[in-house]
């Protein structure tokens, strides 16, 4: 029996809270899955539910932490399921298998579709740091800008299962990204793992000719494909500069506090 290359994905989310986002994200991540991988969902309590700074570097702590066990229980890979990428550097230097940010793969990934992107996220309170997160990148002058809907975590649980509040979110998600449309976007990408879900049944979902692109689809391929590189040239992560790699003993006190 061929080995299985198992893929850990950290959401920033309550598994028993929002179990509806966790059952639909995982039967979705089976479906994109290659023969010989499988694809482990996992999420963190108490989740990132005050949509707050402070919350973001707690939640980072322990997706950090859990890279590490990741693996060390053998995982082929890890993948931070939170389009704000929080801890994603740190994580990189910690371990020494493939790192992949749902943020980064997307936005990386969108301009191969198109010259141009625009964000649209879930609340207000990510704007600041969409926009930091683009400049960190190096694609200022690829963005159109970042826009938000005014929604919730339970706004997605709700419209998982009801078509009324799909709906809802579908409409107000097109109307913010019709302002990035008119202001040069040629690919429109919801900021987030919740909206990504709830669209990902829209197949060729476009806005103003703008496609919205399912950045699920995107980090679970940039993670095989990254498992498949790391096997055949053993490295995941250039060591010089920006991913040195922490010192044994870094890890260590980083696990005991």
């Amino acid at each position: 029996m061929s080995e299985v290359s198992r893929i850990w994905y950290q959401s920033f989310v309550d598994p028993v809270a929002q179990r509806p986002y966790f059952a639909r994200l995982q039967a979705l991540l089976d479906t994109y899955a290659a023969p010989g991988v499988r694809f482990e969902v996992h999420g963190i309590d108490p989740p990132d539910r005050y949509l707050s700074p402070l919350t973001e570097m707690r939640c980072a702590g322990q997706a950090v932490r859990n890279a590490i066990e990741a693996e060390r229980s053998g995982c082929a890979a890890f993948v931070f399921g939170h389009f704000q990428d929080a801890g994603l550097l740190e994580a990189r230097t910690a371990v020494d298998i493939p790192v992949l940010g749902l943020g980064e793969s997307t936005m990386l990934h969108a301009l191969t579709l198109g010259r141009t992107f625009g964000l649209v996220t879930i609340n207000p309170v990510f704007l600041p740091w969409l926009r930091d997160q683009i400049i960190e990148l190096g694609l200022k002058r690829q963005s159109a800008g970042v826009r938000a809907l005014d929604t919730e975590v339970a706004t997605y649980m709700k419209a998982y299962e009801d078509p009324v509040a799909f709906r809802e979110v579908k409409e107000a998600f097109a109307r913010e990204a019709m302002v990035l449309v008119e202001a040069g976007a040629e690919v429109i990408i919801p900021a987030g793992g919740l909206p990504m879900l709830l669209l990902a049944r829209e197949q060729n979902f476009a806005v103003g000719g703008a496609l919205v692109l399912n950045g699920l689809a995107v980090v679970a391929a940039m993670a095989e494909t990254a498992v498949k590189l790391h096997r055949l040239t053993g490295a995941a992560v250039s060591r010089r500069g920006t991913y040195a790699k922490a010192p044994d003993a870094a890890v260590r006190e980083f696990l005991e506090r």
